[in-house]
């Protein structure tokens, strides 16, 4: 007898004698309803398959009705019809569907940033993920890779490209272009849909950080740093800062363990540089003895710790290389369009070349950029290393001469040179 929706709400389990036990309403066509002792009910199909009888579960009632479970019922008789194991279909299904979810655009982007975070400096780590989070995951991350197109991952783009933010725009082609690749390197994708995207953004606005590279400005903004009444710490970075021309993380976090005083060196780690990825060995910085007599001076007050310039509320950190930015703007600079800590590198670049006539690679192995012997290998840690303590030593006796003009009110007409360094 055909079950009714009546019958199935109302059944129990079976008692015998006082003891409950499971219980089977049948439907027909080996449909039917198992109730355990508990009062649960489950849907159950009884079949039979290269001459093994089997059971395959069609679902909980009463999540699934009666009517559904004839459907289902219905189906697995169209698949016994066909040759096939609805268990096994069943299966196949289920593990597709995990295949599915472990494919999806967000799934593939965190493995990709698990596998790259080791690799990136903690405020690359920071910006890939909030980029992640905020741009590309809410809008594809449900989508399996395999299925996203080009004109998907603009659509994407194109919305942060609306609010303006094109540099972030462009940071999301960069990324998505890696997570692309890399899920055609998994073969979790046949193709990287980010190769077609080039040249589909808006143009980004070049930005070049703010520097001073004219001699009496640069005299005049020295002599504003010598008499800042700041702490002594930010005193020194921000003296420092023009004479060494590094990147303001890498001065901020300088260690004295990593100075060599008496050999005038600064030794910093390739780990600590932006293109640690791509170097082989660490970065040799050169010191004048002006540098020298400021790192003494600090070192009476934070030789202890292990930075040089120890984070004000915690010395087991690094100072904060805002700190720099913000000394500038108290000295009536502003940092986007006159002078900024990183443009230290940017007035150094231009006024050794420009203004004193050194050669580009001599600057460029200073300041820790990639330069390229003939043979096109990258990077050397004592290339120059000579001549590079003269540059630095030069350039710090240029930096007194204008500061001592700006002070005496003299003019200085372009620069001066020392025999035999430009040879």
């Amino acid at each position: 007898m055909k079950l009714t929706a009546i019958a199935i709400k109302s059944a129990k389990p079976q008692e015998v004698e006082g003891v409950i036990k499971d219980r089977k309403l049948s439907d027909g066509r080996g449909l039917y309803l198992l109730i355990k002792k508990d009062g649960a009910k489950y849907w159950r199909q009884a079949y039979r398959y290269v001459g093994k009888q089997k059971t395959l579960a069609l679902g909980v009632y009463p999540q699934v009705s009666l009517q559904e479970a004839r459907e289902r019922c219905n189906q697995a008789h169209k698949l016994l019809d066909q040759g096939l194991d609805p268990n096994e279909v069943k299966k196949a299904e289920k593990a597709g569907k995990y295949q599915a979810a472990a494919n999806t655009f967000a799934a593939l982007a965190n493995e990709w940033y698990d596998k790259q975070t080791p690799n990136w400096a903690p405020a690359t780590a920071k910006k890939r993920r909030s980029l992640l989070d905020n741009d590309l995951i809410p809008y594809l991350g449900r989508r399996p890779i395999s299925e996203l197109e080009t004109h998907d991952l603009l659509t994407c783009l194109e919305r942060i490209e609306a609010r303006g933010a094109i540099d972030t725009a462009h940071n999301g082609r960069q990324v998505l272009n890696q997570i692309c690749r890399y899920a055609k390197q998994t073969r979790r994708a046949k193709h990287n849909p980010a190769t077609d995207l080039a040249g589909a953004l808006q143009k980004k606005k070049t930005q070049h950080r703010a520097a001073i590279t004219e001699p009496a400005e640069m005299g005049r903004l020295l002599v504003k740093i010598e008499q800042y009444e700041g702490t002594p710490i930010v005193r020194t970075m921000l003296a420092l800062a023009p004479l060494l021309f590094q990147r303001p993380g890498e001065l901020a976090s300088m260690e004295w363990a990593e100075l060599d005083l008496d050999q005038a060196l600064w030794n910093i780690p390739k780990e600590k540089k932006k293109e640690r990825n791509k170097r082989t060995d660490d970065h040799l910085v050169p010191l004048s003895t002006q540098a020298i007599g400021l790192l003494k001076d600090i070192q009476l007050l934070t030789g202890r710790n292990r930075f040089v310039f120890p984070n004000q509320r915690d010395h087991d950190k690094p100072a904060n290389p805002e700190s720099i930015n913000k000394a500038l703007r108290s000295m009536g600079y502003c940092t986007k369009t006159q002078q900024s800590f990183h443009g230290f590198r940017a007035t150094a670049r231009t006024m050794l070349d420009e203004r004193l006539g050194f050669r580009v690679e001599w600057i460029e192995h200073q300041s820790g950029r990639s330069v390229k012997d003939p043979l096109g290998r990258a990077y050397n840690r004592t290339k120059h290393l000579e001549q590079r303590k003269g540059m630095v030593q030069h350039w710090a006796d240029y930096l007194d001469e204008v500061k001592l003009a700006a002070k005496t009110g003299n003019v200085i007409q372009g620069g001066f040179k020392v025999a035999g360094w430009l040879s």
